[in-house]
C-alpha cells in the first residue's frame, strides 16, 4: 500500500466491551457476535451500526497470545463480553469493513502485542483505542474492499460446492448400503468379528505407544508412549492393522474405528474392544459403516448402560451379542470399493479446502505487506 496517513481507531470508532456472557444469552432475533466463526443470537441488541468486533482474550490461552479471527457486523447486534465492538462513527472517512480487513491482516503486529497476562492473556479496550490503521481515501478503501469481498465470495462458493458434493456422495453411500443389506441375514458379532486380546508383557524399561479413538467416526489418533513404570499394573493390548476398534466408554457416540497401517505397534488400554473380522464372512470397513448408521449406533447405545453424563460403558458380552447384517461378500466388497472412492474424494477436497482457505489471508498479506510488520501504536 501507499504511505497513507495513520489514524487511531479511537478517532474513528466508538469502542466498547461486549455486554453479554455467551452462556447467559437468550436466543432471539439479533446476531450475537462471539469468538466462533458463526454468530449466535440474542433477544436484544446492545449496539447499532457498522462495526468491527475484536476478541479481547487469547484464542489459545496457557500464556500464549493469539487471535483466531475478527468479525465485521452491520445493523443491530449484541457482542459477547470477551470481545469489544468498534462501531464506526466516521463513515465519511472510513469503512468498517476496510478496518476489519486491515486489522485481520495486521493482527500479529497491531493487536497481539497488546495482550498481557500469564495463564489467560488478554488486552484492554483502552489499549485498542490507540491502535493506528493506515487510512487511504474512502474511494480507495471501497475499491480494495470490493476486491477482497469478491475473493471471499469465490472461496465461499468453492467451499459450498465441496460441501454439496460430499453430501451427495454420503447420500449415495447411504442408498447403496440400504440396498446392500436388504434381506441380508443377521449374524452376531461373535460369529463374524469376535473379540481378540493380545496382552502385552510389560517390562520396566519398555516403551508402549498408545492408540486413541476419536468420537463421531473420526478415526484413530496417537498418544505419547508410556514407559513400563508408567504403565504399572495396568494391562495393555497390542493393536494390529485391520482391527475393528471400539472405545467401551464412548462407542455410543461413534468412537469406532479401524486400525490403520500407521497404527501398527501401538497398544490399547482395557477400555479398548478389539475385534478381528472373519475375512470370508465380512470386512471391518463394512461393519464400521453399519455401526455408524443410526441403526448401528442405536444397538451400541442399547448395549451401553447409561450413567451420569457421558459415562456409558459398552459391555463385551453385549457387543458380541449384537446382530449385524451380513450380505454376500461380493456385495460387501462392492460397497467397500465405493467407500474407498468417497474417502479419496474427501481427501482431494481436504487439499482443496486447505488451498482455498489460504487464498484470502495470502491476498491480505500482499495488500498490507508492509503494514503487517509495522508499529501500530499511537505516538
Amino acid at each position: 500500500m501507499k504511505a497513507w496517513p495513520k489514524v487511531a481507531l479511537g478517532d474513528l470508532f466508538d469502542i466498547a466491551k461486549g455486554k453479554i456472557g455467551i452462556m447467559a444469552a437468550t436466543p432471539g432475533a439479533f446476531p450475537l457476535v462471539t469468538t466462533a466463526e458463526e454468530f449466535a443470537s440474542h433477544c436484544e441488541p446492545h449496539f447499532s451500526g457498522d462495526a468491527v468486533c475484536i476478541p479481547l482474550i487469547s484464542a489459545t490461552g496457557h500464556g500464549h497470545a493469539s487471535l483466531k479471527r475478527l468479525h465485521h457486523v452491520e445493523g443491530e447486534f449484541a457482542v459477547g463480553s470477551i470481545l469489544c465492538a468498534c462501531v464506526n462513527r466516521a463513515a465519511e472517512r472510513v469503512m468498517a469493513r476496510y478496518a476489519y480487513y486491515y486489522l485481520s491482516a495486521c493482527r500479529d503486529s497491531a493487536l497481539i502485542p497488546l495482550m498481557q497476562g500469564t495463564a489467560n492473556m488478554s488486552m484492554k479496550v483502552a489499549d485498542i483505542v490507540g491502535v493506528e490503521i493506515q487510512l487511504p481515501p474512502l474511494a480507495e478503501q471501497q475499491a480494495l474492499v470490493a476486491r477482497l469481498d469478491a475473493l471471499a465470495e469465490k472461496t465461499r462458493q468453492l467451499e459450498a460446492h465441496l460441501d454439496a458434493a460430499e453430501r451427495d456422495a454420503e447420500h449415495l453411500l447411504a442408498l447403496r448400503f440400504r440396498d446392500a443389506i436388504a434381506n441380508a441375514p443377521m449374524r452376531t458379532m461373535a460369529e463374524v468379528a469376535p473379540l481378540v486380546r493380545r496382552e502385552a508383557q510389560i517390562t520396566l524399561d519398555g516403551s508402549y505407544p498408545e492408540l486413541g479413538i476419536r468420537s463421531f467416526g473420526k478415526g484413530t489418533f496417537h498418544k505419547p508412549p508410556l514407559s513400563g513404570a508408567e504403565v504399572g499394573t495396568k494391562r495393555l493390548y497390542r493393536i494390529e492393522p485391520g482391527d475393528l476398534l471400539f472405545s467401551n466408554v464412548f462407542a455410543w457416540e461413534g468412537a469406532i474405528a479401524i486400525a490403520q497401517p500407521e497404527d501398527a505397534g501401538r497398544f490399547g488400554s482395557h477400555r479398548f474392544m478389539t475385534c478381528q473380522v472373519n475375512p470370508v464372512r465380512t470386512s471391518a470397513e463394512f461393519l464400521r459403516y453399519y455401526f455408524l448408521t443410526d441403526d448401528g449406533l442405536l444397538k451400541i447405545g442399547e448395549a451401553s448402560p447409561g450413567g451420569a453424563g457421558r459415562n456409558r460403558t459398552l459391555g463385551q458380552e453385549k457387543l458380541m451379542a449384537i446382530e449385524v447384517p451380513i450380505p454376500p461378500l461380493p456385495i460387501q466388497q462392492s460397497f467397500d470399493h465405493l467407500q474407498t472412492e468417497v474417502a479419496a474424494l474427501k481427501a482431494q477436497h481436504a487439499a482443496q479446502r486447505t488451498a482455498n482457505a489460504a487464498l484470502l489471508p495470502a491476498m491480505l498479506e500482499r495488500v498490507f505487506a508492509q503494514e503487517s510488520k509495522g508499529d501500530h501504536r499511537g505516538r
